[in-house]
């Protein structure tokens, strides 16, 4: 930890925060395509869940777009961090576009287990949130052998036509002890089921959550730097929730309310995986506006993960690097 100031209203900073490997590598690979051949580069869906990040990409020439059939045949093309299904790929090469991969890694590894459970015909129980574009790619690698398992309840009540051949699989950005629960009702239901042979959910959203659960007795307030639809920003509100503290996801400062500092000495501060390093530094300031100069660092585990860029993209100058913040 690393303490600054002495006045009595406290801001304890955590870390990890910020972005992760997948979210450094998708974001470069917008930058270096932009860079290697220039506009117009179409990209599937937000690269990453951040309205700053897409905005600032835009701004350099990226057209982000719903659906590829908005892709002019022929066109250059990048598919998000979240990952697509065979069909969207299928689609691709009948508009003939000529395709970079942003998926993260740690997202492919879940497609890869997918195919391969499916061809051991057995039934997939997927972890996760139905309107999640991650869980539309995974759902798409095996459609007929896959059900979607949101909840606690779901897994109490959902049918397969095999019990001795059931596998699970989660969406890489869920809450720890909510998956947890969940499997642990599966393997009950089902005792032959079998998992990955490690854990689908990300380093990265697993060591911020550890961060919140650490930080949450130290303080009566959790602020999370993030947007709405990013899936592991919400998480960690909830995780921080489950600990009775109160916790705000916000896009960047602007979003602070004035009534939710009523009574709170000490304000804890994190970032999902898809926000950037500044709207963060930004938030300190405004707290600090507010009487909160004292500044605490809570290190939790260093994060030294790098992914390599996709092969046709390697060798490409970024212009302007998204390397992972010194935080």
């Amino acid at each position: 930890m690393r303490l600054n100031g002495n006045s009595g209203k406290k801001i304890i900073l955590l870390r990890p925060r910020g972005f992760c490997a997948g979210v450094v590598r998708a974001i470069d690979v917008v930058k270096i395509a932009l860079d290697l051949y220039g506009s117009p580069i179409y990209v599937r869906k937000e690269i990453v869940h951040n309205r700053h990040v897409v905005n600032e990409l835009r701004d350099q020439g990226a057209i982000f777009v719903d659906e590829l059939h908005q892709v002019p045949i022929g066109s250059r093309v990048i598919f998000s961090a979240h990952g697509v299904s065979p069909a969207v790929r299928q689609q691709a090469l009948e508009r003939s576009l000529k395709v970079v991969d942003a998926t993260c890694p740690l997202v492919t590894k879940v497609h890869i287990e997918a195919v391969k459970f499916a061809r051991q015909n057995s039934t997939i129980l997927l972890i996760g949130h139905r309107d999640h574009e991650e869980i539309d790619g995974t759902f798409g690698e095996a459609p007929r052998n896959t059900i979607i398992v949101q909840s606690e309840a779901d897994a109490e009540v959902v049918q397969v036509p095999d019990p001795e051949k059931v596998t699970f699989l989660t969406q890489t950005t869920l809450s720890l002890d909510e998956t947890r629960g969940i499997i642990q009702i599966l393997k009950r239901r089902f005792p032959k089921i079998a998992g990955p042979r490690s854990q689908d959910i990300c380093y990265a959203t697993e060591n911020r959550q550890l961060a919140v659960k650490a930080v949450a007795p130290l303080c009566q307030l959790l602020l999370v730097v993030g947007s709405q639809n990013s899936s592991n920003s919400k998480r960690l509100v909830e995780v921080c929730k489950k600990s009775n503290v109160p916790g705000y996801l916000l896009d960047d400062c602007s979003f602070l309310k004035d009534e939710w500092f009523t009574g709170v000495d000490t304000v804890s501060v994190t970032a999902g995986a898809s926000a950037p390093e500044h709207l963060v530094q930004e938030l300190i300031e405004a707290l600090q506006d507010r009487g909160y100069s004292d500044l605490e660092e809570l290190d939790i585990v260093d994060e030294d993960v790098r992914f390599q860029l996709p092969q046709e993209l390697q060798g490409g100058v970024v212009r302007a690097s998204s390397i992972l913040p010194a935080v």
